[in-house]
């Protein structure tokens, strides 16, 4: 491939992939997210490979691994197009019957289409699917059309005109402008507006500057960001090249798991083949702008993914935390000014270069624009990935896109944010998704974890887990955080265990304040967080099994 030396050379060559690709050409799209590789696709995908050389049709129907489809409780899911004809938990029996009566009889296969339970009703189409049609999907809506290892399938779906826009009809300021007026706001979990850190770190004396990708996702129970970066690599990719050059950085650094394989092997090839076309690395697009990135894997730590720990690990050293004082957007990696931000966040940027800030800034709330990518687990009938625009309320996401509790059973609590996060009831349930809203309550979004309680479960064990949980992370590096955690989750085992005290409530409290306000980063001054969320809606709880032990059943 002759690198690309020029905006209409881009555009020539999208208009080339496009020419050559037939859009009434049948297309086998088979979801290869973590999921559903958890569920052997891959006997599927060789299934579909093995049918279709058997039939001679390999000129005629086109198979692709997807990245992930999102709705991960029906997988393997398999989507022909172009009549988008959605099957669920297929396995690889049913290949045959789909190739012969889908692809080239074009008829639907009822017993593998998506059920009602309550209707009764069957959906054909993956748009007619309750968790689909009740969702907006901007940054997922390639996730089951193109193959994340092809370059081409993103051109063809307008990939990198926004680079080419930001490259040769914006100044970096313009690209900056347009971020601030977006109002964009990080999705890693602090929600603080990404426009605002991007011009501190342009302003921040040095010529020197990074841009890097936090794709560590640690939060317990969150996978979108995964969902994302699998399926469609370079949407995240050209999002950080046009962030660095609004910022004036020329190196950039991917920071991921290192027991996520299939992802790094999507983003190393993602890399060459950007470098490939000259849409990475020196002179991209002839524009005179250079700009490199490496990828780098986490130690395994919960904590290396705090931000400035993460900063120190690229550079080598062990992942603490500095304290908060310090803005790595003026001194972060190797003292350079750093800007950090999400894979969801760098994902929104082409959309809103691309579309313009106003239409970015016409979804969502007041303080929050845009949708959000949220990862649904625990008690809920429809597990996976749903994105939705702020302003959606939280029952709207438990019953229209998650159906639901399972078994006819209650609600009882909605837990946000993993093990930094927080709770609310069932009489909650009407607020929106609103990084302020939930803020107040006690429950911030984090990066996005939804995790369904149900009537059954206890919230002092649930908190007694990420009380645990943290104990084990934390880096142990400042006093109040690991003697804080360890403490608190001594005393909650005590209650948990029917072995509490009078007074250990209020004891809680007052060790949750001083870890909070003592110290370094925000795992330890978000580490109570959980435990006081539950306080403030379960209090009964804590107190009921104090109670068991002050006044013991009599035997």
């Amino acid at each position: 491939m002759p690198r690309i030396n020029s905006a209409s050379e881009l555009e020539k060559l999208r208009k080339g992939v496009l020419s050559e690709r037939d859009p009434d050409k049948p297309c086998i799209a088979i979801c290869a997210g973590m999921g559903c590789f958890g569920l052997d696709n891959g006997r599927i995908i060789c299934a579909f490979e093995e049918e279709i050389n058997k039939q001679d049709l390999k000129t005629k129907v086109d198979i692709k691994a997807t990245g992930c489809h999102g709705y991960c409780e029906k997988g393997p899911m398999v989507v022909i197009y172009p009549d988008e004809i959605c099957y669920i938990q297929v396995t690889p029996e049913d290949v045959p019957e789909i190739v012969s009566q889908t692809v080239l009889g074009k008829k639907v296969i009822d017993r593998l289409t998506y059920t009602d339970p309550d209707t009764g009703e069957k959906a054909a189409h993956q748009s007619e699917i309750p968790f689909y049609k009740n969702q907006m999907r901007l940054l997922m809506i390639n996730n089951t059309k193109i193959d994340p290892k092809s370059i081409d399938d993103y051109l063809a779906s307008g990939g990198y005109s926004a680079l080419s826009k930001s490259l040769f009809e914006m100044s970096p300021e313009q690209v900056l402008e347009e971020i601030i007026k977006a109002d964009l706001r990080g999705r890693g979990g602090g929600g603080f507006p990404a426009g605002r850190k991007w011009e501190t770190a342009r302003n921040a004396p040095g010529e020197k500057k990074y841009v890097i990708v936090n794709g560590h996702e640690g939060e317990l129970g969150a996978f979108m960001d995964r969902a994302l970066f699998t399926g469609n690599p370079h949407s995240v990719l050209e999002g950080l090249i046009i962030g660095a050059y609004a910022i004036g950085s020329h190196q950039g650094f991917i920071y991921i798991r290192h027991d996520t394989p299939q992802l790094k092997k999507n983003i190393d090839i993602a890399l060459a083949k950007a470098e490939e076309y000259g849409l990475l690395g020196e002179n991209i697009l002839g524009s005179g702008f250079n700009f490199n990135v490496e990828v780098h894997l986490d130690i395994g730590i919960f904590v290396s993914g705090e931000s400035s720990a993460l900063m120190k690990s690229i550079e080598g050293n062990t992942p603490e935390p500095r304290p908060k004082y310090i803005r790595t957007s003026v001194s972060g990696i190797w003292g350079k000014p750093s800007d950090l931000n999400n894979v969801e966040t760098w994902a929104n940027v082409p959309l809103i270069i691309n579309r313009g800030a106003e239409w970015y800034a016409s979804i969502g709330t007041a303080q929050s624009k845009g949708t959000k990518l949220i990862s649904l687990s625990g008690n809920i009938v429809n597990t996976g990935v749903a994105e939705v625009p702020f302003g959606t309320t939280v029952r709207e996401i438990v019953y229209d896109i998650g159906g639901g509790i399972p078994k006819g059973k209650k609600l009882k609590a909605v837990h946000f944010g993993g093990p930094l996060g927080g709770s609310i009831p069932e009489s909650l349930l009407d607020t929106p998704l609103d990084f302020d809203e939930l803020a107040k309550l006690g429950a911030p979004i984090g990066a996005g974890s939804m995790l369904v309680l149900d009537e059954d479960t206890s919230m002092v064990d649930v908190t007694r887990y990420f009380l645990n949980f943290l104990t084990n992370e934390s880096c142990g590096k400042c006093v109040p955080c690991r003697e804080g955690i360890r403490q608190m989750l001594k005393i909650l085992t005590n209650i948990s265990d029917g072995k509490g005290r009078e007074g250990d409530i209020e004891l809680l409290e007052e060790i949750s304040e001083v870890t909070g306000a003592a110290s370094l980063c925000a795992l330890g001054k978000t580490a109570a967080d959980p435990l006081l969320s539950t306080l403030r809606y379960f209090r009964d709880e804590y107190e009921s099994n104090i109670e068991k032990m002050k006044y013991p059943a009599e035997k």
